[in-house]
């Protein structure tokens, strides 16, 4: 159990969270909502001790292992399936301990670490390790690359899976799919509904909150609640206590308004001072309630476009790809000016490969295109963040866009994804990534496009930003093609879906559940033996090291036996020969010979003593092997 006992906390001399006090059971799985900048992060750094509280208790089992996952990925040539395991700690302690025992040919001690690695399911790791891979969308070929060799995004998937491979108590994730596909999306939510630990998740996916959370711990001026349920009983529960605060709100400054209105009027008049004197004590004593505050930053809404065309866009037969090399083939598709579409498919199909070729960014390999005379298109994708210039404030980016609009227009429409006052003219390079992503938005609203290629647009992107943006796009009158995880948005937005998978592009006849289901009979079909089997051909692995570990172990006692048993007789023998030699009244008229033939008696009934408890150890620790066995 988490508990946390009137805990204060800040970050950079800024007051976080004051006197919160509450307990999260084990095994729970919480979410953790709250606006930017309000310390949820903070929250996990205290978890895994790089933070300090200010005041008050955060106590945890000290037998709990806490996983989080690594925002630094080092450039290492460890392949990527060993660079996971590294994570689950008690694994690699006890293989590298294997290790040195086998070298050891410590017997005894090889069955030990045998029974310590099936106890904490240690055969069935890299089986689980593959799986995580593979469920993150790494191929087994991937799996076997060397660390250094992935971008970014990737690495960050590596130290996801690094952080669920751990086998921890304590999983901390913080924003676990901002670099995920929606394949991997739907497997990760699996994942953590199967997995015993107690899990903390910030995360600004509501369907991932839905799916797996039966907590909401949530940041409120300043302090923490925790609600049970998942995030949409949270938003339910918190819109009724927000309504019922805002009515208390109202009716106090009615009571305020008559009290003040009352003592304003009486406060001179004789007959009525005392009264008035005591309505001024009542206002003094009275504990006020805040109005209720749910209102978001974001209120932007995508320009019409200067004009259309019917068809937008066409391909024919197209087929495009790298490096002369077909990935897509025989596609058709048509965009016109109320197209709603969604891109389909799993990971590494091609479906940012089409967005491109919709773009105009990559060339046509075969077939044909046709574009409306009116044609514009928007484009957004990650890497139009990267072209932001970083000494650049928001304004100045607008007015390169636009230098003859009036400069409070401007500033008017920044203001609507929360770039005011000071933060229109701060450059980007200290822009966190969530406030790039609304810029470039921004900045993509502002050109009036007529079709939209959104490829990942949420990525980044607070609750706020996305409820805003799921919003203007269905209110936008422009055509859309979107690629997105957030199947809030998907749901919300799209009026048809597009499967792209095996080198086709074609409708898909279903929704995201059907998609859900198709995907999920697409991995049983394609993966290689189940988890279950390739945990039991781990299990049979090491039940086998143990049955040979045991038999060396039965071979080398029965050899010591056997050595002892050997010597036993040999010495015996000796002692009988001296013996008779004692027997021997002539021996006696040498004392001092006499004396030699008894010590050497003595020292070989000493050495007997010696070799059969050695033998007796030997035969005592051979029946217990052989019992163990049965």
């Amino acid at each position: 159990m988490i508990q946390l006992r009137s805990l204060t906390f800040s970050r950079t001399d800024k007051r976080l969270v004051e006197n919160a006090t509450l307990q999260i059971h084990a095994g729970w799985k919480v979410g953790v909502t709250g606006a930017n900048g309000c310390g949820k992060s903070t929250l996990f750094a205290l978890l895994h001790g790089d933070h300090h509280p200010d005041h008050g208790d955060l106590e945890w089992p000290v037998t709990w292992r806490i996983a989080h996952v690594a925002q630094e990925t080092p450039a290492v040539d460890t392949p990527a399936i060993e660079y996971v395991l590294d994570g689950n700690t008690e694994l690699r302690r006890l293989e590298r301990a294997l290790a040195e025992t086998e070298r050891a040919h410590d017997g005894i001690r090889i069955a030990e670490l045998h029974e310590a690695l099936a106890a904490i399911d240690g055969y069935a790791a890299r089986a689980r390790a593959a799986e995580i891979l593979d469920g993150l969308g790494f191929s087994p070929a991937a799996q076997q690359r060397p660390v250094a060799t992935f971008s970014g995004g990737w690495r960050m998937r590596l130290n996801l899976a690094r952080a669920l491979a751990a086998d921890a108590e304590l999983l901390l994730l913080d924003e676990p799919t901002n670099h995920l596909d929606l394949d991997a999306v739907l497997w990760l939510e699996t994942w953590l509904q199967r997995s015993p630990a107690t899990l903390l998740v910030i995360s600004h996916d509501r369907e991932l909150l839905d799916t797996v959370a039966t907590h909401i711990l949530s940041f409120e001026n300043g302090t923490l609640r925790l609600y049970t349920g998942n995030f949409t009983t949270f938003e339910r529960t918190r819109a009724e206590q927000l309504a019922h605060q805002q009515a208390l709100y109202e009716k106090q400054q009615r009571e305020i308004a008559h009290l003040r209105a009352f003592v304003e009027r009486f406060r001179a008049k004789a007959t009525k001072a005392r009264q008035a004197q005591s309505r001024l004590k009542a206002l003094a004593r009275m504990e006020l309630i805040e109005a209720a505050h749910v209102d978001s930053p974001f209120t932007f809404r995508f320009l019409p476009p200067e004009g259309t065309s019917d068809p937008l866009l066409t391909l024919e037969a197209a087929a495009v790809g790298y490096d002369g090399k077909p990935l897509l083939t025989d596609i058709d598709l048509t965009i016109r000016p109320d197209t709603q579409l969604a891109l389909l498919g799993p990971n590494g199909a091609g479906k940012s490969t089409l967005i491109k070729l919709l773009a105009g960014e990559l060339p046509l390999l075969a077939g044909k295109r046709t574009e409306g005379r009116k044609l514009k298109i928007g484009y957004f994708a990650q890497h139009q963040m990267e072209r932001l210039r970083p000494h650049e404030t928001p304004l100045q980016h607008l007015i390169r866009l636009e230098p003859t609009t009036p400069e409070q227009e401007l500033r008017d429409f920044l203001g609507r994804f929360d770039f005011r006052g000071t933060a229109a003219d701060t450059p980007c390079r200290a822009f966190s990534g969530g406030e790039k992503a609304r810029l470039a938005l921004a900045l993509l609203l502002r050109t009036r496009p007529n079709l939209l290629l959104l490829d990942e647009p949420t990525n980044h992107l607070d609750l706020e930003m996305r409820d805003a943006l799921t919003r203007a796009l269905q209110e936008a009158e422009v055509a859309v093609v979107l690629v997105s995880h957030d199947r809030y948005l998907l749901r919300a937005t799209a009026d048809t879906f597009v499967l792209v998978a095996d080198g086709r592009v074609a409708p898909f006849d279903g929704d995201l559940d059907d998609y859900a289901n198709w995907l999920a009979q697409r991995r049983q079909t394609h993966r290689a033996p189940t988890v279950a089997d390739r945990s039991a051909k781990a299990q049979r692995i090491a039940d086998r090291a143990a049955q040979k570990a045991a038999q060396a172990e039965q071979r080398r006692l029965e050899k010591a036996a056997a050595k002892w048993e050997a010597e036993i007789e040999t010495l015996t023998a000796a002692l009988h020969a001296v013996e008779a030699r004692l027997a021997d009244p002539a021996l006696y008229s040498d004392r001092a010979a006499a004396d030699a033939v008894a010590r050497e008696a003595d020292a070989l009934r000493a050495q007997i003593a010696e070799a059969e408890t050695q033998w007796l150890e030997a035969q005592t620790a051979l029946e217990a092997l052989t019992l163990a066995s049965e």
